[in-house]
């Protein structure tokens, strides 16, 4: 039986002066939200967490409109990504060293509006920017 990989992330958002912004993270020409695979035992909401702390150094984060999360359908490879949606106050920005390789896991980071969030993402993150958007009321 091949199991599913679970993907969990979280769309952090912060008021700016002209509206809200949402980090955003690019590898290779790839833009999404902080994400990564949850670990066996754990909770999904934690590893979201987990996930933004190790790969943004942003800890700050405040799920102001409760644990309600979107899934995508299966990708590469069968995983699954499952988001969440946080606000923060927190404007700067570290990225992660992969213990594996030593590296950042991304290549750049960028606060950006919800439009260029769509504008930036693949057809499986245009959806989530369109249920974030709609949560947060952009």
């Amino acid at each position: 039986m091949n199991e599913q990989r679970l993907s969990c992330g979280v769309v952090v958002a912060r008021q700016a002066d002209d509206g809200w912004l949402t980090l955003m993270l690019r590898a290779y020409h790839h833009w999404d939200f902080p994400k990564g695979i949850c670990e066996d035992n754990e909770e999904p909401l934690d590893a979201a967490k987990r996930e933004v702390r190790e790969e943004t150094s942003v800890d700050d984060l405040s799920f102001d409109w409760g644990d309600r999360f979107f899934e995508t359908g299966p990708y590469s490879r069968g995983k699954v990504a499952r988001y969440f949606i946080a606000s923060t106050r927190q404007v700067d920005v570290e990225m992660g060293i992969s213990p594996e390789t030593g590296e950042p896991e991304h290549h750049e980071w960028r606060w950006v509006t919800f439009d260029e969030a769509y504008d930036l993402g693949s057809p499986r993150v245009k959806q989530i920017v369109q249920w974030a958007r709609q949560i947060i009321g952009t």
